[in-house]
Protein backbone atom coordinates (compact mmCIF):
# COMPACT_ATOMS: atom_id res chain seq x y z
CA UNK A 1 0.00 0.00 0.00
CA UNK A 2 1.69 3.05 -1.03
CA UNK A 3 1.15 6.63 1.02
CA UNK A 4 0.52 9.54 -1.14
CA UNK A 5 1.11 13.13 0.26
CA UNK A 6 -1.71 15.71 -0.16
CA UNK A 7 -2.97 19.16 0.69
CA UNK A 8 -6.10 20.04 2.39
CA UNK A 9 -8.01 23.00 3.22
CA UNK A 10 -10.18 23.18 6.40
CA UNK A 11 -12.23 25.74 8.20
CA UNK A 12 -12.14 25.20 12.19
CA UNK A 13 -12.79 27.67 15.28
CA UNK A 14 -10.31 28.20 17.78
CA UNK A 15 -9.59 29.96 21.09
CA UNK A 16 -6.88 32.25 21.19
CA UNK A 17 -5.87 33.86 24.84
CA UNK A 18 -4.73 37.09 23.74
CA UNK A 19 -2.26 39.65 25.21
CA UNK A 20 -4.80 41.48 26.53
CA UNK A 21 -7.30 38.62 27.76
CA UNK A 22 -3.55 36.91 29.23
CA UNK A 23 -3.35 40.03 31.57
CA UNK A 24 -6.95 40.64 32.49
CA UNK A 25 -6.90 36.98 34.09
CA UNK A 26 -3.18 37.56 35.81
CA UNK A 27 -4.94 40.56 37.43
CA UNK A 28 -7.73 38.93 38.20
CA UNK A 29 -6.03 36.42 40.28
CA UNK A 30 -3.61 39.04 42.17
CA UNK A 31 -3.85 39.51 45.78
CA UNK A 32 -4.09 42.78 47.30
CA UNK A 33 -0.51 42.84 48.10
CA UNK A 34 0.70 42.02 44.61
CA UNK A 35 -2.00 44.41 42.83
CA UNK A 36 -0.37 47.20 44.59
CA UNK A 37 3.02 45.93 43.37
CA UNK A 38 1.60 45.31 39.95
CA UNK A 39 0.31 48.81 39.31
CA UNK A 40 3.55 50.43 40.80
CA UNK A 41 5.58 48.32 38.13
CA UNK A 42 3.57 49.92 35.50
CA UNK A 43 3.85 53.22 36.64
CA UNK A 44 7.73 53.33 36.52
CA UNK A 45 7.77 51.51 33.30
CA UNK A 46 4.70 53.06 31.41
CA UNK A 47 5.00 57.23 31.23
CA UNK A 48 1.27 57.22 29.94
CA UNK A 49 0.31 56.20 33.11
CA UNK A 50 -0.12 58.41 36.02
CA UNK A 51 -1.59 58.40 39.52
CA UNK A 52 -4.43 61.05 40.71
CA UNK A 53 -2.25 62.54 42.90
CA UNK A 54 0.60 62.77 40.12
CA UNK A 55 -1.86 64.37 37.95
CA UNK A 56 -3.36 66.91 40.62
CA UNK A 57 0.01 68.30 41.22
CA UNK A 58 0.84 68.17 37.63
CA UNK A 59 -2.16 70.82 36.88
CA UNK A 60 -1.69 72.92 40.24
CA UNK A 61 1.88 73.59 38.85
CA UNK A 62 1.31 74.13 35.20
CA UNK A 63 -2.32 75.82 35.65
CA UNK A 64 -3.05 75.81 32.02
CA UNK A 65 -3.80 72.52 31.19
CA UNK A 66 -7.52 72.53 30.10
CA UNK A 67 -7.77 69.41 28.24
CA UNK A 68 -10.21 65.98 29.34
CA UNK A 69 -8.38 63.50 31.06
CA UNK A 70 -9.50 59.74 30.96
CA UNK A 71 -11.18 58.16 33.58
CA UNK A 72 -8.94 56.42 36.28
CA UNK A 73 -9.03 53.36 37.52
CA UNK A 74 -7.75 51.91 40.80
CA UNK A 75 -9.08 48.91 42.65
CA UNK A 76 -11.78 51.19 44.29
CA UNK A 77 -15.11 53.38 43.03
CA UNK A 78 -13.88 55.80 45.51
CA UNK A 79 -15.22 58.83 44.33
CA UNK A 80 -12.59 61.20 42.80
CA UNK A 81 -12.94 64.43 45.85
CA UNK A 82 -11.41 62.13 48.22
CA UNK A 83 -7.83 62.49 46.64
CA UNK A 84 -8.51 66.38 46.24
CA UNK A 85 -5.79 68.01 48.70
CA UNK A 86 -5.39 71.74 49.21
CA UNK A 87 -2.10 73.36 48.77
CA UNK A 88 0.15 73.17 51.94
CA UNK A 89 0.25 76.48 53.77
CA UNK A 90 3.20 76.13 54.90
CA UNK A 91 4.70 75.98 51.69
CA UNK A 92 3.52 79.20 50.32
CA UNK A 93 4.94 80.83 53.97
CA UNK A 94 8.19 79.58 53.47
CA UNK A 95 7.74 81.26 49.66
CA UNK A 96 7.00 84.71 51.30
CA UNK A 97 9.86 84.90 53.72
CA UNK A 98 12.40 83.89 51.05
CA UNK A 99 11.49 86.81 49.15
CA UNK A 100 11.57 88.96 51.32
CA UNK A 101 15.28 87.84 52.66
CA UNK A 102 17.93 91.23 51.67
CA UNK A 103 20.63 91.00 49.09
CA UNK A 104 23.93 92.36 51.17
CA UNK A 105 24.01 90.91 54.30
CA UNK A 106 26.29 92.39 57.41
CA UNK A 107 29.18 89.78 57.95
CA UNK A 108 28.38 89.22 61.45
CA UNK A 109 24.51 88.64 60.62
CA UNK A 110 23.31 85.41 61.95
CA UNK A 111 20.73 83.66 60.60
CA UNK A 112 17.55 83.77 62.66
CA UNK A 113 18.66 88.05 62.89
CA UNK A 114 17.18 88.03 59.51
CA UNK A 115 14.94 85.51 58.53
CA UNK A 116 12.84 83.34 60.88
CA UNK A 117 12.53 79.95 61.22
CA UNK A 118 9.20 78.04 60.55
CA UNK A 119 8.01 75.79 62.98
CA UNK A 120 7.49 72.15 61.37
CA UNK A 121 4.86 71.30 59.36
CA UNK A 122 1.79 70.72 61.23
CA UNK A 123 1.12 66.73 61.90
CA UNK A 124 -1.92 65.95 59.37
CA UNK A 125 -3.01 63.46 61.39
CA UNK A 126 -1.52 60.28 63.69
CA UNK A 127 -2.67 57.46 61.66
CA UNK A 128 -0.42 59.24 58.49
CA UNK A 129 2.35 59.59 60.92
CA UNK A 130 2.31 56.32 62.16
CA UNK A 131 3.21 54.33 59.51
CA UNK A 132 6.12 52.79 61.36
CA UNK A 133 3.86 51.03 63.91
CA UNK A 134 4.80 47.28 62.68
CA UNK A 135 8.68 48.61 63.27
CA UNK A 136 8.39 50.19 66.68
CA UNK A 137 5.80 47.78 67.77
CA UNK A 138 7.23 44.22 66.79
CA UNK A 139 9.50 41.90 68.25
CA UNK A 140 13.09 43.17 68.18
CA UNK A 141 14.61 39.93 69.23
CA UNK A 142 14.56 36.25 69.30
CA UNK A 143 15.00 33.76 72.16
CA UNK A 144 18.51 33.00 71.22
CA UNK A 145 19.01 36.67 71.27
CA UNK A 146 17.70 36.86 74.84
CA UNK A 147 19.44 34.29 76.50
CA UNK A 148 22.71 35.37 75.10
CA UNK A 149 22.19 38.59 76.67
CA UNK A 150 21.91 37.48 79.54
CA UNK A 151 24.85 34.86 79.34
CA UNK A 152 26.87 38.21 78.64
CA UNK A 153 25.66 39.45 81.61
CA UNK A 154 26.86 36.32 84.00
CA UNK A 155 29.51 36.54 85.85
CA UNK A 156 31.59 33.29 84.82
CA UNK A 157 35.30 31.64 83.64
CA UNK A 158 36.28 31.80 80.20
CA UNK A 159 35.95 27.61 80.49
CA UNK A 160 32.60 27.99 81.70
CA UNK A 161 31.24 30.71 79.50
CA UNK A 162 32.57 28.20 76.51
CA UNK A 163 30.05 25.38 77.73
CA UNK A 164 27.38 28.01 78.55
CA UNK A 165 27.64 29.07 74.62
CA UNK A 166 27.52 25.54 73.57
CA UNK A 167 24.15 24.65 75.81
CA UNK A 168 22.62 28.37 74.09
CA UNK A 169 23.65 27.15 70.82
CA UNK A 170 21.44 23.57 71.40
CA UNK A 171 18.13 25.08 72.57
CA UNK A 172 15.36 25.11 70.32
CA UNK A 173 12.50 27.96 69.65
CA UNK A 174 9.79 25.92 72.51
CA UNK A 175 13.36 26.74 75.02
CA UNK A 176 14.51 23.02 75.36
CA UNK A 177 17.42 21.36 74.64
CA UNK A 178 17.52 19.83 71.39
CA UNK A 179 20.76 17.82 71.82
CA UNK A 180 22.03 15.35 74.71
CA UNK A 181 24.64 16.71 77.01
CA UNK A 182 26.63 13.99 75.47
CA UNK A 183 26.44 15.23 72.35
CA UNK A 184 27.54 18.34 73.57
CA UNK A 185 29.98 17.45 75.47
CA UNK A 186 31.63 15.56 72.57
CA UNK A 187 31.54 18.77 70.54
CA UNK A 188 33.48 20.62 73.46
CA UNK A 189 36.43 17.86 73.97
CA UNK A 190 39.48 17.80 71.33
CA UNK A 191 41.91 15.58 70.80
CA UNK A 192 45.32 15.76 72.68
CA UNK A 193 43.43 18.40 75.26
CA UNK A 194 45.76 18.23 78.65
CA UNK A 195 42.60 19.34 80.98
CA UNK A 196 39.08 18.40 78.97
CA UNK A 197 35.76 19.48 79.93
CA UNK A 198 34.05 16.71 82.41
CA UNK A 199 30.35 16.12 82.29
CA UNK A 200 29.98 17.45 86.26
CA UNK A 201 30.50 21.25 84.38
CA UNK A 202 28.29 20.85 81.90
CA UNK A 203 25.74 19.59 84.31
CA UNK A 204 26.92 22.39 86.85
CA UNK A 205 26.76 25.22 84.14
CA UNK A 206 23.33 23.83 82.85
CA UNK A 207 22.00 24.26 86.22
CA UNK A 208 22.87 28.12 86.47
CA UNK A 209 21.49 28.54 83.04
CA UNK A 210 18.52 26.94 83.81
CA UNK A 211 17.73 30.04 85.76
CA UNK A 212 17.11 32.25 83.04
CA UNK A 213 14.47 34.42 81.32
CA UNK A 214 12.24 33.30 80.67
CA UNK A 215 11.45 30.23 83.76
CA UNK A 216 11.83 26.72 82.43
CA UNK A 217 14.42 27.17 79.70
CA UNK A 218 17.60 24.65 78.91
CA UNK A 219 15.09 22.06 79.91
CA UNK A 220 15.71 18.36 78.44
CA UNK A 221 12.28 17.28 78.85
CA UNK A 222 8.93 18.42 79.97
CA UNK A 223 9.02 17.32 83.35
CA UNK A 224 12.47 18.70 83.77
CA UNK A 225 10.56 22.52 82.33
CA UNK A 226 7.74 22.31 85.00
CA UNK A 227 10.02 21.70 87.89
CA UNK A 228 12.85 24.57 86.95
CA UNK A 229 9.52 27.00 86.67
CA UNK A 230 7.88 25.35 90.19
CA UNK A 231 11.87 25.29 92.17
CA UNK A 232 11.51 29.32 90.44
CA UNK A 233 7.99 30.34 92.75
CA UNK A 234 7.83 31.53 96.18
CA UNK A 235 8.33 28.92 99.19
CA UNK A 236 5.16 29.89 100.70
CA UNK A 237 2.89 29.17 97.45
CA UNK A 238 -0.07 27.24 98.19
CA UNK A 239 0.12 23.24 97.09
CA UNK A 240 3.59 23.62 96.00
CA UNK A 241 4.95 20.56 96.88
CA UNK A 242 1.91 18.65 96.12
CA UNK A 243 2.72 19.94 92.53
CA UNK A 244 6.06 18.77 93.06
CA UNK A 245 5.28 15.54 93.73
CA UNK A 246 2.73 14.95 90.82
CA UNK A 247 5.06 16.33 88.31
CA UNK A 248 7.91 14.12 89.81
CA UNK A 249 6.24 10.98 90.43
CA UNK A 250 2.85 10.85 88.48
CA UNK A 251 2.98 12.88 85.63
CA UNK A 252 1.97 9.90 82.49
CA UNK A 253 -0.93 9.86 84.62
CA UNK A 254 -1.73 14.00 84.61
CA UNK A 255 -0.84 13.36 80.78
CA UNK A 256 -3.59 10.95 80.42
CA UNK A 257 -6.36 12.29 82.13
CA UNK A 258 -6.26 9.33 84.58
CA UNK A 259 -7.45 11.18 87.57
CA UNK A 260 -9.02 8.07 89.05
CA UNK A 261 -5.10 6.68 89.69
CA UNK A 262 -3.88 10.11 90.32
CA UNK A 263 -6.26 10.26 93.22
CA UNK A 264 -5.28 6.82 94.70
CA UNK A 265 -1.86 7.14 94.29
CA UNK A 266 -1.05 10.57 95.31
CA UNK A 267 -3.43 10.32 98.26
CA UNK A 268 -4.99 13.42 97.54
CA UNK A 269 -8.45 14.20 97.71
CA UNK A 270 -10.12 15.43 94.70
CA UNK A 271 -10.86 19.26 96.13
CA UNK A 272 -6.83 19.03 96.73
CA UNK A 273 -6.14 17.65 93.14
CA UNK A 274 -7.99 20.37 91.75
CA UNK A 275 -5.86 22.99 93.42
CA UNK A 276 -2.77 21.09 92.75
CA UNK A 277 -3.89 21.34 89.13
CA UNK A 278 -4.90 24.61 88.93
CA UNK A 279 -1.39 25.77 90.01
CA UNK A 280 0.25 23.05 87.31
CA UNK A 281 -2.31 25.14 84.58
CA UNK A 282 -0.48 28.09 85.27
CA UNK A 283 2.95 26.55 84.15
CA UNK A 284 3.91 26.78 80.34
CA UNK A 285 5.18 24.02 78.72
CA UNK A 286 6.83 25.73 75.93
CA UNK A 287 8.78 28.62 77.76
CA UNK A 288 10.73 29.93 74.47
CA UNK A 289 6.78 30.92 72.83
CA UNK A 290 6.87 34.35 75.38
CA UNK A 291 10.22 35.48 74.06
CA UNK A 292 10.33 34.30 70.26
CA UNK A 293 6.84 35.29 68.43
CA UNK A 294 6.62 35.78 64.81
CA UNK A 295 6.00 38.78 62.93
CA UNK A 296 1.94 38.87 62.51
CA UNK A 297 0.34 39.03 59.26
CA UNK A 298 -1.98 41.87 58.62
CA UNK A 299 -4.47 41.42 56.08
CA UNK A 300 -5.94 43.95 53.87
CA UNK A 301 -9.88 43.38 52.77
CA UNK A 302 -10.52 44.16 49.17
CA UNK A 303 -14.28 43.64 50.08
CA UNK A 304 -16.09 45.94 52.87
CA UNK A 305 -19.54 44.69 53.96
CA UNK A 306 -21.56 47.07 56.05
CA UNK A 307 -25.51 46.93 56.78
CA UNK A 308 -27.18 50.13 56.52
CA UNK A 309 -31.14 50.36 55.81
CA UNK A 310 -31.47 46.65 57.20
CA UNK A 311 -30.00 46.25 53.69
CA UNK A 312 -26.44 44.82 53.21
CA UNK A 313 -24.06 46.21 51.02
CA UNK A 314 -20.87 45.33 49.32
CA UNK A 315 -18.62 47.82 47.82
CA UNK A 316 -14.84 48.05 47.40
CA UNK A 317 -12.15 49.23 49.59
CA UNK A 318 -10.83 52.39 48.41
CA UNK A 319 -7.22 51.86 50.06
CA UNK A 320 -6.15 48.97 48.22
CA UNK A 321 -4.35 50.84 45.34
CA UNK A 322 -4.16 54.26 43.95
CA UNK A 323 -5.77 55.65 40.95
CA UNK A 324 -4.39 55.61 37.45
CA UNK A 325 -5.44 57.53 34.75
CA UNK A 326 -3.84 57.98 31.59
CA UNK A 327 -1.21 61.46 31.12
CA UNK A 328 -3.33 63.46 28.80
CA UNK A 329 0.05 65.58 28.39
CA UNK A 330 2.31 62.43 26.92
CA UNK A 331 -1.11 61.71 25.24
CA UNK A 332 -1.28 64.79 23.34
CA UNK A 333 2.02 64.56 21.69
CA UNK A 334 0.98 61.64 19.66
CA UNK A 335 0.61 62.77 15.99
CA UNK A 336 -1.48 60.33 13.59
CA UNK A 337 0.08 61.27 10.56
CA UNK A 338 3.79 60.46 12.25
CA UNK A 339 5.43 57.12 12.25
CA UNK A 340 8.46 57.72 13.88
CA UNK A 341 9.89 56.11 16.34
CA UNK A 342 9.46 58.21 18.75
CA UNK A 343 5.33 58.82 17.55
CA UNK A 344 5.56 54.86 17.66
CA UNK A 345 6.85 54.19 21.08
CA UNK A 346 4.64 56.72 22.34
CA UNK A 347 1.66 55.24 20.35
CA UNK A 348 2.58 51.88 21.54
CA UNK A 349 2.94 53.10 25.58
CA UNK A 350 -0.71 54.49 25.24
CA UNK A 351 -2.23 51.58 24.27
CA UNK A 352 -0.81 49.34 26.64
CA UNK A 353 -1.55 51.48 29.56
CA UNK A 354 -5.52 51.68 28.15
CA UNK A 355 -5.48 47.66 28.25
CA UNK A 356 -4.17 48.13 31.55
CA UNK A 357 -6.45 50.14 32.38
CA UNK A 358 -9.65 48.14 31.37
CA UNK A 359 -7.99 45.17 32.63
CA UNK A 360 -8.18 46.76 36.10
CA UNK A 361 -11.76 48.30 35.49
CA UNK A 362 -12.93 44.02 34.44
CA UNK A 363 -11.23 42.96 38.19
CA UNK A 364 -13.11 45.21 40.06
CA UNK A 365 -16.20 45.03 38.48
CA UNK A 366 -16.18 40.96 38.84
CA UNK A 367 -14.70 40.94 42.03
CA UNK A 368 -17.90 43.31 43.25
CA UNK A 369 -20.02 41.29 41.20
CA UNK A 370 -18.81 37.96 42.84
CA UNK A 371 -18.91 38.69 46.90
CA UNK A 372 -22.12 40.28 46.10
CA UNK A 373 -23.77 37.33 45.33
CA UNK A 374 -22.00 35.48 47.62
CA UNK A 375 -23.32 38.10 50.19
CA UNK A 376 -26.73 37.53 49.11
CA UNK A 377 -26.38 33.40 49.18
CA UNK A 378 -24.97 34.08 53.22
CA UNK A 379 -27.18 36.75 54.41
CA UNK A 380 -27.95 34.25 57.12
CA UNK A 381 -24.19 33.67 58.37
CA UNK A 382 -23.75 37.73 57.94
CA UNK A 383 -27.02 38.17 60.71
CA UNK A 384 -27.02 34.78 62.96
CA UNK A 385 -23.44 33.49 62.56
CA UNK A 386 -21.89 30.42 61.18
CA UNK A 387 -24.32 27.98 62.27
CA UNK A 388 -26.76 29.89 59.57
CA UNK A 389 -24.50 29.38 56.71
CA UNK A 390 -25.54 27.68 53.64
CA UNK A 391 -24.08 25.14 50.98
CA UNK A 392 -21.90 27.02 48.56
CA UNK A 393 -20.06 25.65 45.77
CA UNK A 394 -18.23 27.85 42.92
CA UNK A 395 -20.52 26.59 40.50
CA UNK A 396 -22.92 28.44 42.28
CA UNK A 397 -21.90 31.64 41.83
CA UNK A 398 -20.67 30.88 38.05
CA UNK A 399 -24.04 30.67 37.01
CA UNK A 400 -25.29 33.45 39.08
CA UNK A 401 -22.83 35.50 37.39
CA UNK A 402 -22.72 34.12 34.03
CA UNK A 403 -18.51 33.23 34.34
CA UNK A 404 -16.47 30.11 34.19
CA UNK A 405 -16.03 28.05 37.62
CA UNK A 406 -12.13 28.61 36.76
CA UNK A 407 -12.92 32.67 37.34
CA UNK A 408 -14.91 32.46 40.57
CA UNK A 409 -11.81 30.58 41.82
CA UNK A 410 -9.15 33.28 40.75
CA UNK A 411 -11.27 35.90 42.03
CA UNK A 412 -12.03 34.20 45.54
CA UNK A 413 -8.26 33.15 46.13
CA UNK A 414 -6.49 35.15 48.20
CA UNK A 415 -9.27 38.08 48.19
CA UNK A 416 -10.71 39.30 51.40
CA UNK A 417 -13.85 40.12 52.82
CA UNK A 418 -14.52 42.86 56.02
CA UNK A 419 -17.47 42.17 57.68
CA UNK A 420 -19.11 42.93 60.90
CA UNK A 421 -18.00 39.40 62.14
CA UNK A 422 -14.81 39.73 61.09
CA UNK A 423 -12.69 39.45 58.19
CA UNK A 424 -12.65 35.83 55.89
CA UNK A 425 -11.41 35.15 52.60
CA UNK A 426 -13.97 34.70 50.08
CA UNK A 427 -12.96 30.93 49.78
CA UNK A 428 -14.19 30.70 53.23
CA UNK A 429 -17.83 31.24 52.25
CA UNK A 430 -17.90 27.86 50.16
CA UNK A 431 -18.67 24.30 51.74
CA UNK A 432 -20.22 20.88 50.96
CA UNK A 433 -23.50 20.25 52.14
CA UNK A 434 -24.92 17.31 53.94
CA UNK A 435 -28.72 16.17 53.85
CA UNK A 436 -30.75 16.72 56.21
CA UNK A 437 -33.70 14.32 56.96
CA UNK A 438 -36.43 16.93 56.65
CA UNK A 439 -34.86 16.73 52.64
CA UNK A 440 -32.83 20.30 53.18
CA UNK A 441 -29.13 20.90 53.32
CA UNK A 442 -26.54 21.73 55.59
CA UNK A 443 -23.29 23.19 55.10
CA UNK A 444 -19.65 21.68 56.53
CA UNK A 445 -19.28 25.07 57.71
CA UNK A 446 -22.38 25.21 60.23
CA UNK A 447 -22.00 21.54 60.96
CA UNK A 448 -18.49 22.54 62.28
CA UNK A 449 -20.26 25.61 64.78
CA UNK A 450 -22.46 23.08 66.24
CA UNK A 451 -19.72 20.60 67.05
CA UNK A 452 -17.98 23.44 68.78
CA UNK A 453 -21.00 24.67 70.06
CA UNK A 454 -21.73 21.08 71.75
CA UNK A 455 -18.13 20.54 73.48
CA UNK A 456 -18.22 23.83 75.18
CA UNK A 457 -21.42 23.03 76.50
CA UNK A 458 -20.05 19.66 77.88
CA UNK A 459 -19.44 18.55 81.14
CA UNK A 460 -15.76 18.15 81.73
CA UNK A 461 -15.74 15.37 83.61
CA UNK A 462 -17.66 13.66 81.01
CA UNK A 463 -16.72 15.14 77.71
CA UNK A 464 -18.73 14.27 74.62
CA UNK A 465 -17.38 11.38 72.23
CA UNK A 466 -17.42 11.69 68.40
CA UNK A 467 -19.98 9.24 68.59
CA UNK A 468 -22.22 10.77 71.18
CA UNK A 469 -21.67 14.26 68.85
CA UNK A 470 -22.59 12.68 65.98
CA UNK A 471 -26.30 11.35 67.77
CA UNK A 472 -26.67 14.77 69.13
CA UNK A 473 -26.78 15.69 65.85
CA UNK A 474 -28.85 13.07 64.11
CA UNK A 475 -31.52 13.98 66.45
CA UNK A 476 -31.90 17.40 65.04
CA UNK A 477 -32.12 16.01 62.08
CA UNK A 478 -28.54 16.15 60.61
CA UNK A 479 -27.00 12.88 59.75
CA UNK A 480 -23.52 12.83 59.97
CA UNK A 481 -20.59 9.63 60.89
CA UNK A 482 -18.69 9.11 63.41
CA UNK A 483 -15.42 9.50 61.24
CA UNK A 484 -17.13 12.88 60.16
CA UNK A 485 -17.04 14.73 63.14
CA UNK A 486 -13.71 13.29 64.40
CA UNK A 487 -12.49 14.83 60.77
CA UNK A 488 -14.60 18.56 61.77
CA UNK A 489 -13.36 18.16 65.17
CA UNK A 490 -10.03 17.77 64.24
CA UNK A 491 -9.88 20.80 61.94
CA UNK A 492 -11.00 22.96 64.82
CA UNK A 493 -7.74 21.58 66.26
CA UNK A 494 -9.76 20.33 68.88
CA UNK A 495 -8.56 17.04 70.67
CA UNK A 496 -10.44 14.47 71.57
CA UNK A 497 -12.79 13.79 74.41
CA UNK A 498 -10.14 11.55 76.75
CA UNK A 499 -7.79 14.98 76.39
CA UNK A 500 -10.37 17.15 77.32
CA UNK A 501 -11.49 15.79 80.50
CA UNK A 502 -11.21 17.67 83.44
CA UNK A 503 -11.68 17.72 87.33
CA UNK A 504 -13.41 20.67 86.66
Amino acid sequence: MVMKASLQLKLGQSLTMTPQLQQAIRLLQLSTLDLQQEIQQALDSNPMLETQEDDDRLESEDGANNEPREEAASASDADDNSWDEEPSQEWEADNNANDSIPDDLPVDTAWDDIYQSSPAPASRGDDENDNDFETRNSPTETLQDHLEWQLNLTPMSERDHAVATALLDAVDDRGYLSSDLDEILSGLVEEGDEDPVEMDEVEAVLRRLQHFDPPGVFARNLQECLLIQLNQLPTDTPWLPQARLVITHYINLLGNRDYAQLLRRSRLKEDQLKEVLALITQLNPRPGDSIDQAEPDYVVPDVIVRKQNDRWRVELNPEIAPRIRVNASYASLIRRADSSADNTYLRDQLQEAKWFIKSLQSRNETLLKVATRIVEHQQGFLDHGEEAMKPLILSDIAQAVEMHESTISRVTTQKYMHTPRGIFELKYFFSSHVSTDEGGECSSTAIRAMIKKLIAAETPKKPLSDSKIAAMLGEQGIQVARRTVAKYREAMHIPPSNERKRLV
